[in-house]
C-alpha cells in the first residue's frame, strides 16, 4: 500500500525546548488515524507538520511523495484538507455558508475577486447536503452554531478531494447531540473506500468515530504506542499515555475511558 504521509526521525523543537522529538510514523492510503494524547503532547503540532504548514526541526517529513522542504508547497497543499479551530478563525463571520466551502477551490478564506466556475458551485452544494448543511448554504458563517461551524469546516476541507484529510478536535466544545451527530457522519466518511488517508486529532476516545483503524498515542513529545487501534486504545497503553490509571471499554466500534 503506498504511503501518503511519512515522519522519518522527526524532531520539532520551539524556544529551545522539543515538541515532539524523534517521531518515527507512516500513514498509507486507506488508512484512518487517531491520535490521542494529553494536553502539551505535540499533537497540533504533529498535524501541522503533516499539513506542510511547518517544518521539522530536523529528520523529514515526506506527504504525497513530496519532501516538505524542498517541494513546492504551493501545489501540495491544496492536495491536503485541513479543518481545525485556526481555520475558523480566519473565516469572516459574515460570509455566506456555500462561498465559505466553495473558496476552498482557490485555498482562500473569504471571497473577493476570484472566478468559479458552476462545476465548483455544484460541488459546493453536493458537499453540503453530504454534510446536513444544505440547508445553510445562505446563511452566514458566524450565525451557525460551534457544531454546525465544525461541519461547514470539514465540509471546505473535502472540497477539493484531496488526498490527506486532517482534522484538529472537531468535536471539542460540542453538546452530546452536536458530537453524536458529527461522529456519525465522520464514520460514515471514514468507512468509504472512496474516502482519502485521515488523521483526526483528539483528547477523547470517546471521540473516535467507527472506521477509524490505526492510533497513536504522544507523551511529551514522544509516541509512546502507535499501530492497530485494537491494540493500542488499551488501559495499558492508555494509562502509561495520560499517567493515570485508566479502564477502557469497547461498545462496538466506539470507546469509553475512565479513570480505575
Amino acid at each position: 500500500m503506498a504511503s501518503v504521509l511519512e515522519f522519518d526521525d522527526v524532531t520539532f523543537t520551539r524556544d529551545g525546548t522539543a515538541i515532539l522529538d524523534s517521531v518515527d510514523w507512516r500513514v498509507d492510503a486507506s488508512d484512518r488515524w487517531v491520535v490521542l494524547g494529553p494536553n502539551g503532547a505535540g499533537k497540533t503540532t504533529l498535524l501541522q507538520l503533516a499539513a506542510s504548514m511547518l517544518h521539522s526541526s530536523s529528520g523529514s517529513v515526506t506527504v504525497l511523495d513530496e519532501r516538505v522542504g524542498s517541494s513546492d508547497l504551493a501545489e501540495l497543499r491544496p492536495r491536503i484538507g485541513f479543518a481545525s479551530t485556526a481555520m475558523a478563525r480566519r473565516i469572516p463571520g459574515d460570509e455566506r455558508v456555500l462561498d465559505v466551502v466553495m473558496t476552498a477551490a482557490h485555498s482562500v478564506a473569504g471571497r473577493w475577486n476570484e472566478t468559479y466556475e458552476e462545476v465548483d458551485e455544484r460541488r459546493a452544494h453536493r458537499v453540503l447536503r453530504e454534510w446536513r448543511l444544505d440547508r445553510f448554504a445562505e446563511r452566514r458563517f458566524g450565525s451557525l452554531s460551534d457544531g454546525e461551524q465544525k461541519r461547514v469546516q470539514i465540509a471546505r476541507s473535502i472540497m477539493t478531494d484531496p488526498e490527506l484529510l486532517l482534522l484538529d478536535e472537531p468535536a471539542a466544545s460540542l453538546d452530546l447531540g452536536a458530537r453524536e451527530e458529527l461522529l456519525q457522519l465522520l464514520g460514515a466518511y471514514a468507512s468509504s473506500d472512496e474516502s482519502p488517508a485521515m488523521i483526526m486529532v483528539t483528547h477523547h476516545v470517546e471521540e473516535i468515530p467507527t472506521g477509524f483503524s490505526h492510533a497513536l498515542l504522544l507523551a511529551e513529545g514522544s509516541v509512546s504506542a502507535s499501530g492497530p487501534i485494537d491494540e493500542v486504545v488499551t488501559a495499558e497503553h492508555l494509562s502509561a499515555t495520560f499517567g493515570l490509571e485508566l479502564t477502557v471499554h469497547r461498545d462496538g466500534d466506539r470507546f469509553s475511558a475512565r479513570a480505575a
